[in-house]
């Protein structure tokens, strides 16, 4: 007996002491492992995506393709196919299938030797560890620990939890990262309208995408699937009537097509993108699944690239052509050749193609990847042919700043020259890539949802945005702000102003001499005529009789400068803004005066459908109640800074009227609703602009080089930018009633003479109505006239030359 408890203690002893030795190296080996709880808080990787206004969407942003589904959204036949495929005992075991674990270990140990493949008998615990917290390394270290972090995840999640994380995460193949991808990547269905079949095959991939391929391995694929099936009928999820039926059937992979997205919004969802990167960081952007509805109207934005493309484009084609843009050898496979040049793959319109003949009746002309269109049978290279007609202006030849006259095509083309056409029904036409810029932006005016936004002629040739990014001088489009300014401090539309000569040091010891566009003075005019016939000298007189400090306060509030310096050059827009300012800053004179924030986002949701941002702030008490009790209709109550008078704002909203009517932007007036614009041309036509606005919509347009030079003699905002805006309103326009401007309470209106600003009778042929705030009127008799400078602001004209141009009827200047 004592031997016995001898030999029982020896064996106690040693036990104890390998438990200890076994106890310490485990406690080395997990000291380091990732702390399992944080998986309660891990959410997977999902895109983010980027909407217009409608749903169409816009862009994807992700670093893995992956759709995030809760557990509860999964069919019971989805989740049986899966665990029937990798772990039939997923909701018994404790993170570790001990059976499972023996039986791959007799089975390793049996085909010791062979060659083949180790199983690894990992429960989708086990599976969650290593894809998570852990290397891929087949080592039994790595094992261990992920025997005993499974064990720890096991008991601080619970299994619907733990097969959710695991259903999202898991890698499908063809990009697929989740169920629900794979749904669509595999089927183009949801993960509620998966087959028995189709879920199995989706179930059969963890183990190995490319093994179960579609494509390269179909029978490889079906076997599989059919194996997941018949575990299926196994273990209950699926009768045995309906597996025969799931196992006779082909995989039925459907791709599913490419989401088309709007290449015309290429602009627009960068700038987003910049915006929610900025707010949010990049990897949220890539991968918190977040839902960007923005403001885009897609109709208005197609709309709205086209007018600018075809303005652009005309105004390059006066400017002469600059060649073709490549040369190749027509001796070998000139479609192979043509293949290699590089294109504007955002331009749709336009095709490369080279010339194959020439001819004074025209260019024959080889395509690259034509699409058939217009009757043709089949894609590929094929020939076309450019009339002469269509192509006169391409005789006048640019190069170096330097323009000559062809005599013929012979001298513009030849064989071999790469080029762009665009196909019309009358055959092709000749295109060049402008070298002018330019961009446009359409906004709602009483919420700043910007509808449309394009910032140069093609977002593929260049990144940067025109409409947000580019700082111009906006010239005569900032002078209803003065105008504005002026109104709010007691002056009428009938004032009257000096339209004289000026001449006024500038602090270097030289004269500063502005001058009116045409060179011409008006004398004594009317506000109103000062802004409708764009006025330089007016406008400068009234800056210095207000002061410029007012005249930079306003250009401030309006938000279309951070801070302007108080110069009277700044009155006639030399300082440096944004079209989207500009923009935003007539929104407030059409909306009566409230502020305006621009907004290309209107609603931010996290992966759950949080709302997370929101650009709408306005209050609604009363809008969500539980019935209707013959309450009244709820009001939304707008918070926003009242930055102008809306007295003011109308006012300054007929004078613009005047412009389209009679003025700089007469062309606009064709459009035939009412419209208020002010167009604006830089010191040697270096920037040219029209802002135009409707009770309901905002647009403005910008033209100019991007390193800023003139663009011509007599070229101007009128004849410029207001057709880019009158193509872009024509789309905008249709099917809409006309709305006229709502009149502000308190407002008289009285006819008054345009050239002397004196009450008129109503019937007077050169009267106009004009609008007047209470204790304002117009003058009965002589009226007063606004210098600005007084006798000490023009140092060097003759005292009787300045008296007969204040006195001077207007016209005769």
């Amino acid at each position: 007996m004592k031997r016995i408890g001898c030999i029982f203690s020896i064996i106690s002893a040693a036990m104890l002491a390998a438990f200890g030795v076994g106890a310490v190296y485990l406690s080395d080996l997990t000291r380091g492992l990732p702390d399992h709880r944080k998986l309660a808080e891990w959410e997977p990787a999902v895109m983010t995506r980027f909407y217009a206004y409608d749903g169409t969407p816009l862009a994807e942003y992700a670093r893995e393709r992956r759709l995030f589904l809760p557990i509860a959204a999964i069919p019971e036949r989805v989740k049986g196919a899966f665990l029937s495929a990798e772990d039939k005992s997923f909701y018994t075991h404790s993170g570790i299938d001990v059976l499972g674990v023996a039986k791959a270990a007799w089975s390793n140990a049996m085909n010791a030797g062979s060659g083949q493949r180790l199983i690894g008998a990992s429960t989708i615990t086990q599976q969650l560890a290593k894809n998570f917290l852990l290397s891929s390394d087949r080592t039994l270290e790595r094992k261990i620990k992920e025997a005993v972090l499974s064990i720890r995840i096991e008991h601080a999640l619970g299994k619907d939890r733990i097969l959710e994380l695991y259903l999202n995460d898991i890698y499908l193949g063809l990009g697929a990262y989740g169920i629900a991808a794979g749904a669509l990547t595999y089927f183009d269905k949801s993960v509620s309208e998966l087959t028995v079949a189709e879920a199995a095959y989706l179930a059969a991939l963890p183990k190995g995408p490319n093994n179960y391929n579609p494509y390269r391995h179909a029978e490889r694929a079906i076997s599989r699937r059919n194996w997941v099936i018949a575990q299926m009928q196994r273990n209950g999820f699926v009768g045995a009537a309906e597996a025969r039926d799931m196992m006779a059937r082909p995989l039925g992979v459907k791709p599913r097509a490419a989401i088309p997205l709007m290449a015309e919004a290429n602009d627009f969802a960068e700038e987003v993108r910049r915006q929610v990167a900025a707010e949010y960081g990049e990897a949220a952007l890539y991968t918190a699944g977040l839902s960007v509805r923005t403001t885009l109207d897609p109709a208005l934005q197609a709309a709205a690239l086209k007018a600018l493309r075809a303005g652009l484009v005309e105004y390059d084609q006066m400017r002469g052509f600059r060649g073709p843009l490549a040369h190749i050898d027509l001796t070998g496979d000139w479609a192979a050749a043509l293949e290699k040049q590089e294109t504007l793959a955002d331009v749709k319109e336009w095709q490369l193609a080279t010339v194959l003949s020439c001819s004074d009746e025209g260019v024959r002309i080889g395509l690259r990847n034509a699409d058939p269109g217009f009757g043709r049978s089949s894609p590929g290279p094929v020939t076309g042919f450019i009339d002469s007609r269509s192509m006169r202006w391409a005789l006048k030849l640019s190069a170096a700043g330097k323009i000559r006259q062809a005599g013929s095509l012979l001298q513009v083309l030849s064989p071999g020259d790469v080029i762009y056409v665009e196909e019309a029904e009358s055959g092709f036409l000749l295109r060049q890539i402008p070298e002018v810029q330019g961009a446009i932006v359409a906004m709602d005016p009483h919420t700043g949802r910007v509808l449309a936004s394009v910032g140069g002629f093609s977002f593929w040739q260049s990144r940067f945005n025109r409409a947000t990014q580019a700082s111009r001088q906006p010239g005569s489009a900032f002078k209803p702000f003065v105008y504005a300014a002026a109104l709010d401090t007691g002056y009428t539309p009938a004032t009257l102003v000096a339209d004289a000569p000026i001449a006024k040091p500038d602090g270097t010891g030289r004269i500063w001499r502005p001058k009116n566009y045409d060179g011409k003075f008006g004398g004594p005019s009317t506000l109103r005529t000062g802004l409708e016939k764009s006025r330089n000298l007016m406008t400068v007189r009234l800056a210095q009789h207000l002061g410029m400090d007012v005249v930079a306060e306003y250009g401030q509030a309006f938000g279309l400068y951070d801070k302007l310096a108080p110069y009277l050059p700044m009155s006639l827009g030399a300082g440096e803004t944004t079209l989207m300012r500009l923009v935003a800053a007539y929104a407030v004179l059409a909306n009566g005066g409230r502020s305006v924030t621009p907004s290309a986002i209107d609603r931010i949701q996290d992966r759950q459908g949080r709302t997370i941002f929101r650009h709408d702030q306005r209050d609604c008490d009363q809008c969500n109640a539980a019935s209707w009790q013959h309450q009244e209709e709820p009001v939304l109550r707008d918070s926003r800074q009242q930055v102008l008078d809306p007295m003011t704002a109308y006012q300054v909203t007929s004078m613009l009227r005047g412009v389209v009517e009679h003025g700089t932007a007469h062309k606009v007036a064709q459009l035939g609703v009412p419209i208020a614009g002010k167009t604006g041309t830089t010191n040697d036509e270096k920037d040219v602009w029209f802002v135009g606005y409707t009770p309901t919509l905002v647009t403005g347009v910008f033209m100019g080089y991007d390193t800023p030079k003139a663009m011509g003699y007599g070229e101007t905002g009128g004849g410029l930018a207001a057709p880019i805006f009158i193509d872009f309103m024509k789309t905008a326009l249709r099917g809409k009633a006309a709305i006229d401007f709502p009149v502000p309470e308190g407002l008289t209106f009285a006819t008054v003479d345009r050239r002397t600003g004196r009450l008129a009778a109503s019937a007077d042929p050169g009267g106009i109505v004009e609008a007047f705030k209470p204790g304002t009127a117009p003058c009965s008799t002589e009226c007063p006239v606004i210098d600005g400078f007084g006798s000490n602001g023009d140092e060097d004209m003759p005292a009787a030359l300045r008296k007969q141009l204040l006195t001077a009827p207007q016209g005769l200047y």
